[in-house]
């Protein structure tokens, strides 16, 4: 773990040599976070959430993520996998669990741990939060970091809505950081513990925790990346049987199997109404709602950014649909019993071990300007220049829409002439409209006096 986390950590880049400028992830980033200059992309930090949607889109592969690379293990004596229950989506109706576990351990993890049973358990703990906090209302689940990082950026009235129980990967190191040192008798840094996912924006919260002093993960890999060595493991049929005999059937939990679709995370309550919206653009929308003072009947909203849950994530190998109906499939194999004690879980949140270590706080603004008096003549200036724009929002000039390319001009990024449909006129009247912003003289042609009819 990182003492000193990075505040705003990223972990998606573009790579300069293979992006040419086609604007996909311009129109697809739903933060206005992208603009195309030169012919090349680039992201704004200050309004980027990691959300992967200009990853998903970009056909030159010119976006990549930044994820925990096998190198990195090496520093570590004792290697921890937790992966994520996609994983187990990922493969066919013939390969069970328990083998992908030990295929794992084969791979180089010393112990894998199973997420499905902490799942489970988060749900138990969520069902005594609502019942001893009545409002407000509806609370939003935290599991996603994408979410957690969007309300914070555009919606921090939201803030103090956000249920503060850290998810399962967070919970389930938690959990391992506190036994293992112990146990092994190895100091805890020796100790490395990987998350396994198919969702980059987990970086995020390993690296820039909106909740935590710092992650209890140490970092995460991508199911893409780890899906060969898996893969090849898993082909040794001898050895599977052996490995089988070695690690007995975990008893997984059917509630916790189900966590990676959209509405698992709520699957489990058992007396609470609970709204589940998947997809970054309805999660939006919804949110709009929320904010809005719409939806209090509702006592828990689940929302997750990837289509259909964290299976539609885009680190997944598996076409989505393929991998969530195999996931039902195990669902329904394991069936609805708890496998986790309540006494237990009332024990663990009543300590104070499931939730969070600070609340979640909104991200400080993007300001126009730190001097009040220029933010409001830049803010005049955006005005002005925005009504001489044509509102086509067609994305020529490399900004996403006509309001957001105003925005740039006014804090000086863009001018008026990166639009390819302002005609002189109005270009001058823009200018005019700037030097009257920055104090200075009008400039253009001078108004002719007008004649005294006889």
């Amino acid at each position: 773990m990182s003492d000193t986390p990075p505040r705003n950590f990223h972990a998606i880049h573009i790579t300069k040599d293979k992006c040419i400028g086609c604007v996909h992830c311009l129109s697809a980033c739903p933060t206005k976070a992208i603009r195309v200059e030169g012919g090349k992309a680039r992201i704004i930090d200050q309004l980027c959430i990691d959300c992967a949607e200009c990853l998903r889109v970009c056909p030159h592969e010119a976006i990549h993520s930044h994820m925990t690379s096998f190198a990195a293990l090496e520093a570590f004596d004792y290697k921890v996998a937790i992966p994520s229950t996609v994983l187990y989506g990922q493969f066919g109706p013939t390969v069970v669990p328990n083998e992908i576990l030990s295929a794992l351990r084969r791979v180089g993890f010393d112990e894998v741990y199973d997420l499905s049973s902490i799942c489970e358990l988060n749900c138990a703990a969520t069902e005594e939060y609502l019942n001893e906090h009545p409002s407000p209302r509806p609370y939003i689940t935290s599991t996603c970091p994408v979410v957690v990082r969007l309300i914070q950026r555009r919606y921090p009235t939201l803030c103090g809505q956000i249920l503060p129980i850290e998810p399962p990967r967070e919970i389930a190191a938690k959990i391992l950081r506190t036994i293992l040192p112990k146990s092994l008798g190895i100091p805890a840094e020796k100790i490395g513990i990987i998350h396994i996912t198919p969702c980059p924006a987990k970086m995020v919260s390993i690296n820039s925790p909106a909740t935590l002093a710092k992650s209890y993960l140490d970092g995460a890999i991508s199911i893409r990346d780890i899906f060969p060595q898996i893969l090849q493991a898993l082909r040794k049929s001898e050895e599977d049987a052996l490995m089988r005999h070695l690690f007995p059937e975990t008893l997984f939990s059917g509630i916790g199997m189900g966590w990676p679709l959209s509405g698992g995370e709520t699957r489990g309550l058992k007396k609470h109404r609970a709204v589940a919206v998947s997809g970054i653009r309805d999660t939006m929308r919804v949110l709009d709602e929320v904010e809005g003072g719409l939806l209090q009947d509702i006592d828990i909203l689940e929302c997750t950014v990837c289509p259909d849950g964290c299976v539609g994530g885009p680190l997944g190998v598996e076409n989505r649909f393929l991998a969530k109906s195999r996931v039902l499939e195990l669902v329904a194999a394991a069936g609805e019993h708890a496998v986790v004690d309540q006494k237990d879980v009332s024990r663990l949140y009543h300590k104070n071990f499931l939730s969070f270590d600070h609340p979640v706080s909104p991200t400080e603004p993007r300001p126009l300007d730190s001097d009040r008096v220029k933010a409001i003549r830049k803010a005049k200036l955006r005005e002005r220049v925005f009504a001489e724009l044509p509102l086509k929002d067609c994305g020529v000039c490399g900004a996403p829409d006509c309001r957001t390319l105003a925005d740039d001009i006014a804090r000086g990024y863009a001018r008026l002439e990166a639009c390819p449909f302002v005609e002189a006129k109005p270009r001058r009247a823009a200018a005019q409209a700037k030097g009257r912003a920055k104090g200075g003289p009008k400039t253009g042609p001078k108004k002719k006096p007008k004649k005294e009819k006889p």
